[in-house]
Protein backbone atom coordinates (compact mmCIF):
# COMPACT_ATOMS: atom_id res chain seq x y z
CA UNK A 1 0.00 0.00 0.00
CA UNK A 2 1.04 3.44 -0.81
CA UNK A 3 1.75 6.03 2.13
CA UNK A 4 -1.47 7.92 2.96
CA UNK A 5 -2.45 10.54 0.82
CA UNK A 6 0.08 9.37 -1.61
CA UNK A 7 -1.06 8.43 -5.58
CA UNK A 8 -3.05 5.09 -4.83
CA UNK A 9 -3.69 5.61 -1.11
CA UNK A 10 -7.21 4.26 -0.55
CA UNK A 11 -10.06 6.07 -0.62
CA UNK A 12 -13.70 6.52 0.78
CA UNK A 13 -16.00 4.66 -2.87
CA UNK A 14 -18.46 7.33 -3.98
CA UNK A 15 -21.73 7.44 -5.45
CA UNK A 16 -22.63 10.14 -7.52
CA UNK A 17 -26.32 10.50 -6.21
CA UNK A 18 -25.01 10.69 -2.34
CA UNK A 19 -21.60 12.08 -2.08
CA UNK A 20 -21.25 15.84 -1.88
CA UNK A 21 -18.48 17.90 -4.27
CA UNK A 22 -16.60 20.46 -2.30
CA UNK A 23 -14.77 23.87 -3.44
CA UNK A 24 -11.71 23.19 -4.67
CA UNK A 25 -10.03 26.41 -3.18
CA UNK A 26 -10.66 24.82 0.61
CA UNK A 27 -7.17 22.94 -0.53
CA UNK A 28 -4.93 25.28 -1.69
CA UNK A 29 -2.13 24.27 -3.39
CA UNK A 30 1.15 25.43 -5.89
CA UNK A 31 -0.51 23.40 -8.83
CA UNK A 32 -3.44 21.90 -9.90
CA UNK A 33 -2.10 18.09 -9.48
CA UNK A 34 -1.85 18.93 -5.49
CA UNK A 35 -5.06 20.29 -5.64
CA UNK A 36 -6.71 17.11 -7.02
CA UNK A 37 -4.65 14.98 -5.20
CA UNK A 38 -5.39 16.77 -1.79
CA UNK A 39 -9.18 16.74 -2.74
CA UNK A 40 -9.03 13.01 -3.50
CA UNK A 41 -7.60 12.46 -0.31
CA UNK A 42 -10.42 13.72 1.37
CA UNK A 43 -12.70 11.34 -0.26
CA UNK A 44 -14.31 13.46 -2.77
CA UNK A 45 -14.55 12.81 -6.57
CA UNK A 46 -16.35 16.29 -7.45
CA UNK A 47 -15.55 20.21 -7.26
CA UNK A 48 -16.19 23.49 -7.95
CA UNK A 49 -12.97 25.31 -9.11
CA UNK A 50 -11.50 28.30 -9.46
CA UNK A 51 -7.89 28.51 -10.53
CA UNK A 52 -7.00 30.68 -8.00
CA UNK A 53 -6.97 26.90 -5.79
CA UNK A 54 -3.33 26.76 -7.29
CA UNK A 55 -2.21 30.22 -7.47
CA UNK A 56 -3.79 31.74 -11.30
CA UNK A 57 -6.18 35.26 -11.15
CA UNK A 58 -9.50 33.51 -11.22
CA UNK A 59 -9.95 35.62 -14.07
CA UNK A 60 -6.36 35.29 -16.18
CA UNK A 61 -5.73 37.62 -18.51
CA UNK A 62 -4.49 35.68 -21.88
CA UNK A 63 -3.12 38.78 -23.58
CA UNK A 64 -3.03 39.80 -26.83
CA UNK A 65 -1.50 36.62 -28.34
CA UNK A 66 -3.45 34.06 -26.02
CA UNK A 67 0.46 33.72 -24.18
CA UNK A 68 -1.19 34.07 -20.68
CA UNK A 69 -3.99 31.60 -21.12
CA UNK A 70 -3.84 28.85 -18.63
CA UNK A 71 -2.95 25.38 -19.88
CA UNK A 72 -6.86 24.14 -19.40
CA UNK A 73 -6.57 20.69 -20.86
CA UNK A 74 -3.86 20.15 -18.54
CA UNK A 75 -5.65 21.08 -15.61
CA UNK A 76 -8.86 19.37 -16.69
CA UNK A 77 -5.69 16.05 -16.95
CA UNK A 78 -4.61 16.47 -13.77
CA UNK A 79 -7.92 16.55 -11.58
CA UNK A 80 -9.32 13.33 -14.17
CA UNK A 81 -6.08 11.26 -13.08
CA UNK A 82 -7.41 11.65 -9.39
CA UNK A 83 -10.61 10.16 -10.26
CA UNK A 84 -11.93 14.13 -9.72
CA UNK A 85 -14.59 15.76 -11.73
CA UNK A 86 -14.90 19.79 -12.19
CA UNK A 87 -18.53 20.19 -12.32
CA UNK A 88 -18.12 24.16 -12.46
CA UNK A 89 -15.86 26.71 -12.58
CA UNK A 90 -15.68 30.00 -11.04
CA UNK A 91 -15.81 33.44 -13.14
CA UNK A 92 -16.62 35.40 -9.63
CA UNK A 93 -16.44 39.16 -10.52
CA UNK A 94 -18.21 42.41 -9.96
CA UNK A 95 -20.62 42.28 -13.05
CA UNK A 96 -21.80 45.96 -12.05
CA UNK A 97 -18.34 47.72 -10.58
CA UNK A 98 -19.23 50.95 -10.85
CA UNK A 99 -15.90 51.26 -12.84
CA UNK A 100 -17.12 51.37 -15.84
CA UNK A 101 -13.84 50.38 -17.43
CA UNK A 102 -12.77 47.92 -14.95
CA UNK A 103 -16.51 46.03 -15.47
CA UNK A 104 -15.60 46.47 -18.94
CA UNK A 105 -12.42 44.43 -18.46
CA UNK A 106 -13.45 42.44 -16.34
CA UNK A 107 -15.77 40.64 -18.35
CA UNK A 108 -13.89 40.41 -21.74
CA UNK A 109 -11.49 37.98 -19.39
CA UNK A 110 -14.59 36.54 -18.08
CA UNK A 111 -15.61 35.80 -22.02
CA UNK A 112 -12.32 34.47 -22.24
CA UNK A 113 -12.72 31.94 -19.37
CA UNK A 114 -16.39 30.87 -20.59
CA UNK A 115 -14.92 30.36 -23.92
CA UNK A 116 -12.62 28.12 -22.60
CA UNK A 117 -14.43 26.14 -19.88
CA UNK A 118 -15.61 23.27 -22.02
CA UNK A 119 -11.74 22.04 -21.86
CA UNK A 120 -11.85 21.49 -18.32
CA UNK A 121 -15.07 19.30 -18.45
CA UNK A 122 -17.14 21.98 -16.55
CA UNK A 123 -20.95 22.69 -16.99
CA UNK A 124 -21.37 25.55 -15.51
CA UNK A 125 -19.17 28.64 -15.39
CA UNK A 126 -20.39 30.39 -11.89
CA UNK A 127 -20.80 33.97 -11.24
CA UNK A 128 -21.37 36.82 -8.44
CA UNK A 129 -24.31 39.24 -9.83
CA UNK A 130 -22.65 42.31 -8.66
CA UNK A 131 -22.87 45.27 -6.51
CA UNK A 132 -22.37 48.73 -6.03
CA UNK A 133 -19.53 48.48 -3.32
CA UNK A 134 -16.36 49.15 -5.24
CA UNK A 135 -14.07 47.21 -3.02
CA UNK A 136 -15.60 44.25 -1.98
CA UNK A 137 -17.90 42.16 -4.11
CA UNK A 138 -19.92 40.03 -1.16
CA UNK A 139 -20.67 43.14 0.56
CA UNK A 140 -24.01 44.91 -0.27
CA UNK A 141 -24.81 48.33 -1.13
CA UNK A 142 -27.95 50.57 -0.87
CA UNK A 143 -28.17 51.11 -4.77
CA UNK A 144 -27.94 47.46 -5.26
CA UNK A 145 -31.67 47.63 -5.15
CA UNK A 146 -32.12 50.55 -8.00
CA UNK A 147 -33.40 49.91 -11.09
CA UNK A 148 -30.20 51.11 -12.85
CA UNK A 149 -27.81 48.21 -10.83
CA UNK A 150 -30.79 45.46 -12.11
CA UNK A 151 -30.21 46.93 -15.87
CA UNK A 152 -26.12 46.99 -15.58
CA UNK A 153 -26.46 43.38 -14.19
CA UNK A 154 -28.28 42.24 -17.16
CA UNK A 155 -26.45 43.78 -19.81
CA UNK A 156 -23.57 42.25 -18.60
CA UNK A 157 -25.30 38.73 -17.98
CA UNK A 158 -26.53 39.23 -22.09
CA UNK A 159 -23.06 39.65 -22.63
CA UNK A 160 -21.70 36.30 -20.83
CA UNK A 161 -24.37 34.39 -22.67
CA UNK A 162 -23.15 35.57 -25.89
CA UNK A 163 -20.06 33.82 -25.13
CA UNK A 164 -22.01 30.97 -23.02
CA UNK A 165 -23.89 29.80 -25.86
CA UNK A 166 -21.42 28.70 -28.34
CA UNK A 167 -19.31 27.48 -26.06
CA UNK A 168 -21.55 24.66 -24.71
CA UNK A 169 -21.89 26.05 -20.86
CA UNK A 170 -24.17 27.43 -18.64
CA UNK A 171 -23.81 30.74 -16.36
CA UNK A 172 -24.60 29.57 -12.96
CA UNK A 173 -26.41 32.13 -10.35
CA UNK A 174 -26.59 31.99 -7.37
CA UNK A 175 -28.78 34.09 -5.40
CA UNK A 176 -26.86 36.17 -2.78
CA UNK A 177 -28.01 38.54 -0.04
CA UNK A 178 -25.05 41.36 -0.77
CA UNK A 179 -25.68 41.15 -4.48
CA UNK A 180 -28.33 42.18 -7.00
CA UNK A 181 -30.12 38.92 -7.41
CA UNK A 182 -30.56 38.77 -3.79
CA UNK A 183 -33.32 36.10 -2.86
CA UNK A 184 -35.45 33.00 -4.65
CA UNK A 185 -38.03 36.23 -6.08
CA UNK A 186 -34.64 38.00 -7.98
CA UNK A 187 -33.67 34.85 -9.44
CA UNK A 188 -36.90 33.70 -10.22
CA UNK A 189 -37.52 37.25 -12.42
CA UNK A 190 -34.25 37.21 -14.10
CA UNK A 191 -35.10 33.98 -15.56
CA UNK A 192 -38.69 35.21 -16.58
CA UNK A 193 -36.72 38.29 -17.78
CA UNK A 194 -34.56 35.67 -19.50
CA UNK A 195 -36.93 33.79 -21.60
CA UNK A 196 -35.78 31.77 -24.32
CA UNK A 197 -31.93 32.38 -22.97
CA UNK A 198 -32.57 31.23 -19.74
CA UNK A 199 -31.98 27.63 -20.93
CA UNK A 200 -28.00 28.76 -20.81
CA UNK A 201 -28.80 29.86 -17.32
CA UNK A 202 -28.82 27.58 -14.10
CA UNK A 203 -29.68 28.41 -10.62
CA UNK A 204 -26.60 27.38 -7.58
CA UNK A 205 -28.63 27.58 -4.91
CA UNK A 206 -27.54 28.53 -1.26
CA UNK A 207 -29.94 27.98 1.14
CA UNK A 208 -28.05 29.22 3.81
CA UNK A 209 -27.39 32.45 1.73
CA UNK A 210 -31.41 32.76 1.94
CA UNK A 211 -32.19 32.45 5.63
CA UNK A 212 -28.84 34.40 6.77
CA UNK A 213 -30.76 37.42 8.17
CA UNK A 214 -34.28 35.48 8.43
CA UNK A 215 -35.65 34.65 11.64
CA UNK A 216 -34.89 30.74 12.27
CA UNK A 217 -38.96 30.13 12.69
CA UNK A 218 -38.93 31.86 8.66
CA UNK A 219 -36.25 29.23 7.69
CA UNK A 220 -38.47 26.55 6.37
CA UNK A 221 -40.96 28.54 4.64
CA UNK A 222 -38.53 30.57 2.76
CA UNK A 223 -36.19 27.39 1.74
CA UNK A 224 -39.48 25.63 0.77
CA UNK A 225 -40.31 28.27 -1.46
CA UNK A 226 -37.26 29.06 -2.91
CA UNK A 227 -37.18 25.33 -4.11
CA UNK A 228 -40.52 25.40 -5.51
CA UNK A 229 -39.84 28.21 -6.86
CA UNK A 230 -36.59 28.11 -8.22
CA UNK A 231 -36.60 23.70 -8.77
CA UNK A 232 -36.74 22.96 -12.80
CA UNK A 233 -33.50 25.59 -12.95
CA UNK A 234 -31.67 24.46 -10.10
CA UNK A 235 -28.01 23.26 -10.92
CA UNK A 236 -26.34 22.67 -7.87
CA UNK A 237 -26.65 22.77 -4.17
CA UNK A 238 -23.98 24.76 -1.73
CA UNK A 239 -23.68 23.36 1.66
CA UNK A 240 -22.22 26.41 4.15
CA UNK A 241 -24.39 26.76 7.77
CA UNK A 242 -25.58 29.87 9.41
CA UNK A 243 -23.41 30.69 12.75
CA UNK A 244 -23.00 33.30 14.90
CA UNK A 245 -19.92 34.74 13.22
CA UNK A 246 -21.35 34.49 9.65
CA UNK A 247 -21.25 31.03 7.56
CA UNK A 248 -19.45 28.26 8.97
CA UNK A 249 -18.96 23.98 7.71
CA UNK A 250 -22.19 21.73 7.09
CA UNK A 251 -23.74 20.52 10.71
CA UNK A 252 -21.93 23.26 13.02
CA UNK A 253 -24.33 25.64 12.74
CA UNK A 254 -28.12 26.21 13.12
CA UNK A 255 -29.56 25.62 9.44
CA UNK A 256 -31.88 22.49 8.99
CA UNK A 257 -30.11 20.07 7.05
CA UNK A 258 -32.20 17.56 7.00
CA UNK A 259 -34.85 19.87 5.39
CA UNK A 260 -32.05 20.84 3.04
CA UNK A 261 -32.22 17.14 1.79
CA UNK A 262 -35.57 16.42 1.76
CA UNK A 263 -36.62 19.42 -0.29
CA UNK A 264 -33.62 18.10 -2.28
CA UNK A 265 -35.81 15.57 -3.17
CA UNK A 266 -38.50 17.67 -4.93
CA UNK A 267 -36.14 18.69 -8.06
CA UNK A 268 -36.80 17.12 -10.96
CA UNK A 269 -32.79 16.55 -11.70
CA UNK A 270 -30.12 15.05 -9.33
CA UNK A 271 -27.64 17.88 -8.59
CA UNK A 272 -24.54 17.97 -6.77
CA UNK A 273 -24.26 19.39 -3.57
CA UNK A 274 -20.96 21.26 -3.67
CA UNK A 275 -19.53 21.80 0.03
CA UNK A 276 -18.36 25.80 0.18
CA UNK A 277 -17.48 26.69 3.71
CA UNK A 278 -15.31 24.59 6.06
CA UNK A 279 -11.31 24.58 7.10
CA UNK A 280 -9.25 21.54 5.16
CA UNK A 281 -9.09 19.59 8.32
CA UNK A 282 -12.42 19.20 8.56
CA UNK A 283 -13.71 18.17 5.00
CA UNK A 284 -13.76 14.87 5.02
CA UNK A 285 -16.37 15.42 8.29
CA UNK A 286 -18.72 17.76 6.72
CA UNK A 287 -18.68 15.41 3.76
CA UNK A 288 -19.39 12.13 6.20
CA UNK A 289 -22.36 14.51 7.64
CA UNK A 290 -23.85 15.07 4.03
CA UNK A 291 -23.31 11.85 2.80
CA UNK A 292 -25.58 10.72 5.99
CA UNK A 293 -28.17 12.87 4.97
CA UNK A 294 -28.32 11.98 1.58
CA UNK A 295 -28.94 8.19 2.37
CA UNK A 296 -31.30 9.39 4.96
CA UNK A 297 -33.25 11.03 2.15
CA UNK A 298 -32.02 9.81 -1.45
CA UNK A 299 -32.89 11.44 -4.11
CA UNK A 300 -34.80 9.88 -6.55
CA UNK A 301 -35.91 10.47 -10.39
CA UNK A 302 -39.85 11.78 -10.62
CA UNK A 303 -42.29 8.87 -11.52
CA UNK A 304 -42.62 8.91 -15.29
CA UNK A 305 -39.40 9.62 -15.80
Amino acid sequence: MNAPGGPGAERPATDAFVDPGIFARIFPRPSASEVARAVADAGFSLVQLNLSSFGLPTLPDPGIDGAGRPPYDEIAGAFAAEGVTIWGLSATYNIIHPDLARRRRETAAAKELIAHAHLTGASVVTLCTGTRDPDNMWRGDPANSDAEAWRDMRATIDELLGAAAPAGVRLGIEPEPANVVSDAAAASRLLDELGGNSRLVGIVLDPANLVTTADPADHARILAEAFERLAPAVVCLHAKDVSDGGFSAPGSGGLDFGLVYRLRQSLPLAVPVVIQDTAEPDASAARDFLVALARQHPWQPPAGT
